[in-house]
């Protein structure tokens, strides 16, 4: 996917929130970092474009799921990132989770669990850039920018100039790569 796919992408999933939740009130978007968080911060922002009442600011958070994943010992250490509510918390809101790749659903398992301890939602909806498949746990996304039939032994990598722009990446883009490439942890969720 190109960074016009992605955006066109972005669009597509904003309004589709939109017309599920039947409008923007009680709308909450978490992020789930590394590259959810930005994601869920342009989706904050196409929300609001496609509807004035919508204040990108105030609807937008990151949820840390590191302590809630079930394999700690099998990945990479990693520093937890912090957990960022709205003001208006999560209490009867529609929480929309936001993550860049929908793999095994372990991730958004984790997410779950994490939001049980912050608040009691009224829903929780999920919004994927890439649903790749292979699901381990039965997790579906609600909303998903592209669907990208892989086999197990590929990487769906998703780059974004927000979190990847140091590393010299200067678009945004999704690709997949054989496992025979050297390649990081993220996005094999």
């Amino acid at each position: 996917m190109s960074s016009g796919d992605i955006d066109r992408a972005l669009t597509r999933i904003a309004h589709e929130i939109l017309e599920a939740n039947k409008g923007p009130e009680g709308l909450v978007l978490l992020g789930i970092p590394r590259r959810g968080y930005p994601l869920a911060v342009r989706l904050a922002a196409k929300l609001a474009a496609a509807d004035s009442g919508v204040d990108p600011d105030s609807i937008v958070g990151q949820l840390d799921i590191t302590m809630f994943r079930d394999d700690l010992s099998r990945q990479p250490t990693r520093p937890p990132a912090r957990t960022i509510l709205p003001a208006g918390g999560i209490d009867e809101k529609t929480v929309v989770l936001v993550d860049d790749v929908l793999f095994s659903g372990r991730t958004i398992r984790a997410a779950l669990d994490a939001i049980v301890d912050l608040g009691r939602p009224c829903s929780v909806r999920l919004a994927v850039l890439v649903d790749r498949g292979h699901r381990e746990l039965p997790i579906r996304a609600d909303h998903v920018g592209k669907n990208l039939p892989t086999s197990r032994s590929e990487k769906v990598r998703v780059r974004l100039t927000e979190v990847d722009g140091a590393d010299g990446y200067d678009e945004d883009l999704v690709a997949i790569e054989s496992s025979t490439a050297e390649t990081a942890e993220e996005g094999t969720r």
